[in-house]
């Protein structure tokens, strides 16, 4: 009797411990994703002052700013799911880049410093962007092998803990944006 308490005791320790790793590696997933809708919403917030200080240079660009804006209007719209967010975000990088190439036509814009800062704090929050995403698959990988692996996968599966998808980029999102002006 005593050893099949042992035992019992054993094994409810044993759960708990992994329930409770389970609960921190769900945590971070969270918090990692958190992380990424600040830093997309810093980029929604940069984009329309971007577009308004280059169309004061580039006014005959009317399709690219309308491209730009519907893009970041749709990343806006695209929720919490994790792979209509990431095909969305995708999106708006290839117009936003573009947007971004036409200070080289334009040696005034590029001498401006309201567009500078823009430039730089844009790129600076896809340097966040990109630090955050990492961190966020990170904590998918660890949460997902926990879930995979035994004896988690019994604990994962009584307590509903489910994987979670990476915050991936499409294909197409590995070439360079097309400028043409």
């Amino acid at each position: 009797m005593w050893v099949t308490l042992g035992i019992l005791m054993l094994l409810s320790v044993l759960v708990i411990i992994i329930y409770n790793q389970l609960v921190q590696s769900r945590q971070l997933v969270e918090n990692g994703w958190s992380d990424i809708e600040v830093q997309l919403k810093r980029r929604a917030d940069l984009i329309p002052r971007l577009v308004d200080t280059v169309k004061g240079y580039a006014g005959h660009e009317r399709k690219l700013f309308s491209e730009v804006i519907e893009k970041r209007n749709a990343a806006l719209a695209a929720g919490d799911k994790t792979d209509a967010r990431a095909s969305a975000e995708g999106a708006l990088q290839k117009p936003v880049g573009r947007l971004i190439a036409l200070a080289e036509d334009y040696p005034e814009l590029k001498a401006s410093g309201n567009f500078l800062d823009l430039q730089n704090e844009l790129s600076e929050t896809e340097d966040k962007i990109e630090m955050s995403r990492r961190f966020y698959n990170g904590a998918v990988r660890a949460l997902n092998t926990k879930i995979e692996s035994i004896p988690n996968n019994f604990v994962a599966g009584s307590f509903g803990f489910k994987k979670r998808d990476y915050f991936d980029i499409d294909d197409s999102d590995y070439t360079v944006p097309e400028v043409n002006l």
